[in-house]
């Protein structure tokens, strides 16, 4: 039975993704710093899944979890970079607290993923690292500085591993959606998240996951896969129009 630890698996995204992963037969890892939570949804799913405390930023912490997963699970195939945070609003009226758990979490949180899982990953048969990047990833977003530039980072960390650990026959790619509808984006103060909406589900994303996890890919799958039409069509635009195109642009939807 192939097995996937997911991080940040308590609600919103991860949890769609675990209930999904489930449903297809694989033993799941819900590894969530709000453990009870974790604990609940591991309950609900069945004797298939095991609930356990990860915070990202905390390296033992991870080798505590994948030591414990393995074990259980008998392997390791898929590790789901999901954890993450979100605070918006003007860069200067955001503690800098603020900014240095939003880099310590969804950057330094996905570095300490990789790194722990890779003993674990190279023994498989399959394995795969799917990264939550974001559709901030694609142009530095006003309000979301902080937010935008760790994107950034996970979209640049995704791309140099999916190269370097080729030797590894492992894929690591990444999933960018643009706001999904999760307790992250409420009352979140960013005119780019009021003019883009929240369209996406978690189980959009959810579906997204799974299929790159499974995918048989080839030399020529893409390192990223943006989720949704607003996604795809800002993905494909900056991958074409002029730097100064891109900046009017995001010009735009910063514009109150």
């Amino acid at each position: 039975m192939p097995s996937i630890l997911i991080s940040g698996a308590s609600q919103g995204i991860g949890a769609a993704a675990a209930k999904l992963f489930y449903s297809q037969g694989y033993k799941v890892g819900i590894y969530d710093i709000n453990t009870a939570q974790a604990e609940q949804l591991a309950q609900q799913l069945g004797p298939n899944a095991k609930a356990g405390l990860l915070d990202v930023a905390n390296i033992q912490h991870w080798h505590t979890a994948l030591e414990e997963f393995f074990h259980w699970a008998g392997g390791l195939n898929i590790l789901v970079n999901n954890a993450g945070i979100l605070y918006s609003g003007a860069f200067e009226h955001t503690d800098i607290a603020a900014h240095h758990r939003t880099i310590d979490i969804n950057v330094k949180g996905v570095i300490n993923g990789c790194h722990a899982a890779l003993p674990y990953l190279k023994q498989a048969s399959f394995a795969r690292v799917i990264n939550l990047s974001s559709a901030s990833a694609i142009y530095g977003q006003a309000d979301l500085a902080t937010y935008s530039a760790s994107k950034f980072a996970v979209r640049g960390l995704t791309e140099s591993l999916d190269i370097e650990w080729q030797k590894h026959g492992i894929r690591v790619l990444d999933v960018m959606p643009l706001f999904v509808q999760t307790a992250m984006v409420k009352d979140m103060d960013a005119e780019s998240i009021r003019k883009m909406g929240v369209n996406l589900t978690p189980e959009d994303v959810a579906q997204q996951i799974f299929s790159l996890a499974t995918l048989k890919a080839n030399a020529f799958t893409p390192t990223h896969r943006p989720v949704g039409l607003k996604t795809k069509f800002l993905f494909g635009l900056s991958n074409i129009s002029p730097q100064f195109i891109n900046r009017l642009s995001n010009l735009w939807i910063a514009k109150k």
